[in-house]
């Protein structure tokens, strides 16, 4: 029977979170950019310890994640550990090194008598299977290890992983220093014709280019779009509040994931625009 989706078919209990004593993930990948491999140590306590490397040879994915596996036992043997769970999500390399499964290919049969004697320098080891989703941490180390380009005298620094459980910015407003709206000139030149004082001439065409995109209708600001929608200008209180409904999902998208970030990303731009072109008296706008 085929099933679509591997998380669906998975039953058994993940052996990763029911194992007090020291695990070891690990994971290969091959692209065109290259090839990578990563592992992670993770300690009783729930300490990690990651590695990654990118291996400038042409290699298949099974010797990808052999080589994976093999950089990982090799650490964790520097770090003194006398008993390791080994989890990874290559079938083939699992089984591979339990005997079960034969190994044929000649170009595999070095990698697995390599495991196999740095199995003997541990105590005890276990090696387990478990599907992708459960390995997301080292097979993002070992794409973004494949992915990278770096010449040989170049150094990287350690890449630091921390969890924010609150947002950091992307909710703030920045509050109109004068108490105006970043749309009060716009209505302004509609009503009265009027420029900002001390605007230049360069800055005088600013407002008179928006006027072919703008209305006005019952006292609130519209911006049309491409196409012939409406984005409704609307101030620093209400942006907050439209802010925090959007981000809680209180009334939920009326479109796909998809487009909604690029209707998200196609706004931020033209925030950036109106910021840019009307330097002083443009300042934030937002999507209603």
């Amino acid at each position: 029977m085929y099933f679509p989706d591997v998380e669906v078919s998975f039953i058994r209990e993940n052996i990763a979170q029911s194992y007090d004593g020291w695990r070891m993930f690990f994971d290969g990948a091959a692209n065109f950019k290259g090839v990578g491999v990563g592992a992670i140590l993770v300690s009783e306590t729930g300490q990690h310890y990651p590695v990654s490397s990118k291996l400038r040879f042409s290699c298949t994915n099974n010797i990808a994640e052999y080589e994976a596996c093999i950089l990982g036992l090799k650490m964790a043997l520097d770090m003194n550990i006398q008993e390791l769970l080994v989890i990874g999500d290559s079938n083939l390399l699992i089984h591979q090194v339990r005997e079960e499964w034969l190994t044929k290919k000649s170009k595999i049969l070095p990698y697995l008598h390599n495991v196999q004697e740095l199995r003997k320098r541990f105590t005890k080891t276990e090696f387990q299977h478990v599907p992708r989703v459960q390995n997301e941490f080292t097979d993002a180390l070992a794409t973004l290890s494949s992915m990278i380009q770096h010449p040989d005298n170049n150094f990287i620094d350690l890449i630091p992983v921390k969890i924010h459980d609150q947002l950091a910015f992307c909710a703030h407003v920045d509050e109109e220093a004068d108490g105006k709206p970043w749309f009060h000139d716009i209505k302004e030149y509609f009503a009265k014709e009027e420029y900002p004082e001390l605007a230049n001439p360069t800055q005088k065409c600013t407002p008179r280019r928006f006027s072919n995109n703008f209305f006005q209708s019952r006292g609130i600001l519209y911006r049309r779009t491409p196409d012939l929608g409406l984005l409704r200008c609307v101030d620093a209180k209400e942006t907050s509040k439209l802010l925090e409904e959007i981000h809680a999902g209180t009334y939920g998208p009326h479109m796909n994931g998809f487009v909604l970030a690029k209707t998200i990303l196609r706004v931020g731009y033209f925030w950036m625009t109106m910021e840019t072109d009307c330097i002083q008296y443009v300042r934030k706008c937002h999507r209603c």
